[in-house]
């Protein structure tokens, strides 16, 4: 199993209703019910990222086949549409979730769409998903400065912490931007392993903290998503994805640079 690549599935919002802002990075209800309905047809067993990163550290028995089912920033859509579906399978999941954008105490007001209360994710919690950190405030933490990347985390490990009676193991980068610097921090703040995107499968060799994941959309169709979960022709199917990062990744590399110069002749 150690040399095995696993998919680790990349949700956002389940919605038939979505805002602009997460129209792309939805699913509709009827969608993300036949995805999982196709995983349970080809013999896929969903476990979390703790376990899955169990196996990898000690030899954790895991299912044949297994799958990661995961969700990002904390939609209320997961606990409406995706955790009725998930129970009827008697399959489990990672939430991810920006504790600054759920309803509730921590509120900043920043959520993208309908998000999650506290009440929603204990009940998640307790249907068996692993709740996971993915930052406070959603930030690119790449980006961030070293006081405000600790910040970030630990703020977003403790408020975890304290709504939920346990601490969170996994984490997940925002826009799964990382590097060594934000690795390192996440390693110290206590996670024990953390996700990235990539649009690839996993593999042990990636690294507890740079576990790669397929982005699973709107536009997923049914011969697609299909081919997401069995790792084919994953090169073709984000051909577009990797070319916009590249550009982009140029760009915030200027950026940075721009910075870095306004911050010397300061």
């Amino acid at each position: 199993m150690s040399d095995v690549r696993v998919p680790i599935l990349m949700y956002h919002a389940v919605t038939a209703d979505p805002n602009d802002a997460t129209r792309a990075l939805s699913v509709t209800p009827e969608a993300f019910a036949g995805q999982m309905t196709v995983l349970a047809d080809r013999g896929l067993t969903p476990v979390t990222t703790a376990e899955l990163a169990a196996h990898w550290r000690s030899g954790r028995p895991l299912p044949a086949r297994p799958v990661l089912v995961t969700f990002d920033d904390g939609y209320e859509g997961v606990h409406r549409h995706a955790l009725p579906v998930l129970a009827e399978h008697g399959f489990t999941a990672t939430l991810f979730v920006s504790t600054g954008w759920l309803r509730g105490p921590y509120d900043t007001g920043g959520g993208p769409d309908t998000m999650l209360d506290w009440d929603q994710v204990r009940e998640l919690a307790a249907a068996g998903v692993e709740i996971g950190g993915h930052s406070h405030s959603h930030p690119q933490l790449d980006r961030l400065g070293d006081r405000r990347l600790r910040s970030e985390l630990i703020l977003c490990k403790e408020i975890v912490s304290d709504q939920l009676g346990s601490v969170p193991a996994s984490f997940a980068y925002p826009y799964g931007y990382s590097s060594r610097r934000v690795r390192q921090a996440v390693r110290e703040t206590g996670y024990a392993q953390a996700l990235a995107v990539g649009n690839g499968l996993a593999r042990r060799a990636q690294g507890p903290y740079a576990l790669r994941r397929v982005t699973v959309r709107r536009s997923t169709d049914p011969a697609e998503f299909e081919r997401l979960v069995e790792g084919r022709s994953l090169t073709r199917v984000f051909a577009r994805d990797r070319a916009l990062t590249k550009g982009y990744a140029m760009v915030r590399r200027a950026r940075q640079a721009r910075r870095v110069v306004a911050r010397a002749r300061e």
